[in-house]
């Protein structure tokens, strides 16, 4: 399981345990990511212990799967600050897997909203090139939006997943949520660097 950032929202230790009772119980490696809403001390204390991973690789099969911190403390817009940069080039580089999936919370595309627009992932541009360049990125994943989003840029293709919570309304100017219900996404990696996705809403 991956899960692309702000496992909570009140700052608090008694969330993450929360967390992680809800999600431990599923008996499966569980990789997450930072999001703006979280705390990164807190986080890493919380997932010090398996099943659960802060920011690591996993090798499965012929792909390598690694998450990424875009966020910047104090703000809900992100950036990928070099050093996280050249350490995504060198876990890259240093695999020996043909195939990598990018896990990140932010954005680094466009989503049509205005007020959205200001909170994705400041240098969007500069890490669609790195991961382009690689030539080993298929596909990078994101959250943040809570909106669905699925486009190939540069031959990487970039998906974002809707929130297991509220949804934002879609190209609004300001903020607003709307009644879609929550969703997450099954995604199915082939050994031919090929995958399948599929986007599941629950029942409200």
């Amino acid at each position: 399981m991956v899960v692309t950032g702000d496992l909570i929202q009140d700052d608090s230790a008694g969330a993450y345990k929360h967390f992680c009772d809800l999600l431990g119980a599923l008996g499966l490696p569980v990789h997450c990511v930072p999001g703006n809403h979280d705390i990164r001390a807190l986080m890493r204390e919380a997932l010090a212990d398996p099943p659960f991973h802060y920011c690591e690789s996993v090798q499965a099969g012929t792909w390598l799967i690694t998450g990424i911190d875009s966020c910047v403390t104090g703000q809900a817009g992100g950036d990928l600050d070099e050093s996280e940069l050249a350490r995504l080039d060198a876990t890259i580089a240093g695999s020996n897997e043909p195939n990598v999936m990018v896990c990140l919370h932010h954005p680094p595309v466009p989503m049509g909203s205005k007020w959205l627009d200001t909170v994705g992932l400041d240098n969007g541009a500069e890490f669609l090139h790195r991961v382009a360049a690689s030539g080993k990125v298929r596909l990078a994943i994101f959250g943040h939006v809570h909106q669905p989003y699925d486009a190939d840029h540069g031959g990487v293709r970039i998906i974002g997943t809707p929130s297991t919570c509220r949804q934002f309304a879609r190209g609004s100017d300001e903020f607003a949520v709307d009644d879609t219900p929550p969703a997450y996404r099954r995604i199915s990696l082939h050994a031919d660097g090929s995958f399948e996705h599929e986007l599941i809403w629950l029942e409200k």
